[in-house]
């Protein structure tokens, strides 16, 4: 029995959570015999496609899975956000989350919780015994608490993100050796804060994988040049997590998700211009590259990924559309993106979301209008430059989607069918034998 053991042996359950970010489902299922450890959770317990939310991006889905709620309790619908009644916008971090996340429910009942590397938690939370902020995060120097935290992290050379720039060339090498040296140091810190810590709750992301992808996926998916590079990646993975569970004590639930799927990607869509040739969406100046400089005659514009918000009255500060052509404006735009087609003559939208029907609580005034949910091959762009094409191509070849995303549960009695995100934190707190009120989350818990 070793240290880790003798500090907790009092039969409380624990649950350690290792998110994958952007990783699809079927990869994994499609390769077991590559990824023997993940399909050791799978034969354990249970696994299985989960959805994503509406929008599927990484900025609002790891809000949505550690909170359990919609982006319309979080407040958080993407990479960028609208000021309430201005055309100003901001870049949400942890502090702009306002629902409480499964740790902090953890903590309250006065149980240890350990996070790291988990997207939009900048500035890390002081309340907790260790946290190292994720994605969005300026620099490491700011984003470990405590101090000694940040000082072992240095030492190791821990990153918080790889540099995507190095993906934008041509010859990967380089790239893929950071993905590489950051995914490295990041089991090193997990490896050994889940050996030290005293944690009721352990919550870990990798989220090089979704880096990977997109600039690696279309490479594995049609046999490309780096596809041997993608799978090897993968199978150190698969073997970091093989690792940590074997780390774990024998009284520990792991779970393993990701926030999204993954799939190829043909062309960028830049819908904001789609919008300006259609005569939706009217620049002040030649050369815009604000929200701001939206002009009076504006109809509606849009934000990545996908998301469409009508210029109205009363909510925008130069809106042109009134109350009552409300309804009658939105489905003909919805209408109107339906029957977009790229280059190649296929449909670029699967489906379009209203707002109703996706957002829902105190934080849904600043919710899109529409939200397209692409086909795959179409990575839905916004834009606020009038000098760019609609479809065009770019340095990453794999991008988002709303299915086909991964959930592992080492608990023979889980049930994964008909799951989404949203049941990932109620689960956690099942497991943990935390108590919550049923009307406390979107989701519902799958044990």
């Amino acid at each position: 029995m070793g240290l880790f053991d003798r500090l907790r042996g009092d039969g409380a359950p624990r649950v350690a959570f290792i998110g994958i970010d952007g990783v699809p489902y079927s990869l994994l299922a499609e390769n077991e015999d590559l990824f023997p450890n993940i399909a050791s959770l799978a034969d354990d317990g249970s696994a299985g496609e989960i959805s994503s939310i509406v929008p599927p991006e990484s900025s609002a889905c790891w809000p949505a899975l550690t909170t359990g709620m919609n982006p319309g309790e979080t407040g958080v619908y993407g990479f960028q956000d609208r000021e309430v009644g201005t055309y100003e916008t901001y870049v949400p971090m942890g502090r702009e989350v306002q629902a409480d996340r499964v740790w902090d429910r953890v903590q309250e009942i006065g149980r240890q919780a350990t996070v790291m590397n988990v997207p939009v938690t900048f500035p890390p939370q002081r309340n907790l015994q260790r946290m190292v902020s994720g994605f969005l995060s300026p620099a490491l120097e700011k984003a470990a608490h405590p101090e000694t935290f940040r000082e072992y992290l240095e030492d190791i050379e821990y990153r918080i993100d790889v540099d995507p720039k190095l993906g934008h060339q041509e010859d990967k090498a380089e790239f893929i050796e950071d993905a590489h040296a950051t995914v490295d140091a990041r089991f090193e810190a997990f490896k050994q804060y889940v050996e030290e810590d005293d944690w009721d709750l352990f919550f870990g992301v990798f989220m090089t994988t979704d880096r990977v992808n997109h600039f690696l996926f279309k490479d594995y998916a049609e046999d490309g040049e780096y596809k041997d590079e993608f799978l090897e990646f993968y199978q150190k993975i698969d073997d970091y997590i093989g690792r940590l569970r074997e780390a774990m004590p024998e009284d520990v639930t792991m779970i393993v998700a990701s926030d999204h799927g993954f799939t190829s990607l043909d062309y960028e869509v830049h819908f904001n211009e789609w919008l300006r040739e259609e005569g939706w969406l009217s620049f002040e100046t030649d050369d815009p590259e604000e929200l701001a400089d939206i002009a009076d005659e504006t109809t509606a514009y849009s934000f990545i990924p996908g998301r469409f918000y009508l210029n109205l009255e009363g909510r925008e500060p130069r809106g042109s559309v009134s109350e009552e052509e409300y309804d009658d404006v939105r489905d003909e735009l919805k209408a109107a993106i339906l029957d977009l087609e790229g280059p190649d003559g296929r449909q670029v939208v699967d489906r379009v979301v209203e707002k109703e029907a996706a957002f829902r609580g105190d934080h849904d005034d600043i919710a899109p209008d529409l939200v397209a949910i692409p086909n795959p091959g179409f990575d839905l762009k916004s834009g606020f430059k009038a000098d760019s094409e609609v479809f065009t191509g770019g340095p990453r070849n794999g991008m988002h989607s709303f299915d086909d995303a991964a959930l592992y549960i080492d608990h023979p009695e889980a049930s994964i069918d008909d799951a989404d995100l949203l049941d990932v934190a109620p689960t956690i707190l099942d497991l943990m034998d935390v108590e919550y009120s049923r009307g406390d989350f979107d989701g519902a818990s799958l044990v």
